[in-house]
This record gives C-alpha cells, sequence and structure tokens, in this order.
C-alpha cells in the first residue's frame, strides 16, 4: 500500500497519470484506488484546459484512451480478439 500512496501523492496531475498507468501496466487493472485516482488527474487535466492530444502524449497512450480513462472506461472491457461482440441494437 506504501506503493500507492506513493503514487497517489504525487502532485504534478500528468505526472502522476502517466506514474499510474505504468504501474498498472505491471500490477493489473485490479487496484480500484488507482484507476480512480488516474481518472480524477485525467478529469483536472482537461479542466486545465488541456486537449485530450496533450493528455494521451503526456501518459503516452492515444487520445481516445485518455478520453475512456476520463470516463472510467476499462481497457480490458473491450472483447478480446476472437470473441463475439455483442449483436449491434436494431
Amino acid at each position: 500500500m506504501d506503493a500507492v500512496e506513493a503514487l497517489i501523492a504525487i502532485e504534478d496531475d500528468a505526472e502522476c497519470a502517466q506514474a499510474i498507468s505504468k504501474a498498472l501496466k505491471y500490477w493489473g487493472e485490479n487496484s480500484a484506488k488507482l484507476r480512480e485516482t488516474r481518472q480524477e488527474r485525467v478529469k483536472r487535466l482537461k479542466d486545465q484546459g488541456k486537449t485530450w492530444q496533450e493528455i494521451g502524449d503526456l501518459m503516452n497512450v492515444h487520445f481516445t484512451r485518455a478520453q475512456q480513462i476520463a470516463k472510467g472506461l476499462r481497457g480490458d472491457k473491450r472483447p478480446k480478439k476472437g470473441e463475439q461482440e455483442p449483436p449491434a441494437a436494431s
């Protein structure tokens, strides 16, 4: 938990969001607290006037992923390769 608290304590929003993204690659998407903190920091960056492209660049992710993070969407919710996607609504 000390590592989690150290990440959350990073004052710079961009640095915090990027560090959490890197940590989640190793820890998996299991830490709700880290995901929530990353989401909040990304929202704060957007509120500061940064574009989605700028936020994505800061986090080393595509700008659409930055938008997904702000919405609280997890990457593992997408169908895996070879799995059927749910039928489209008519």
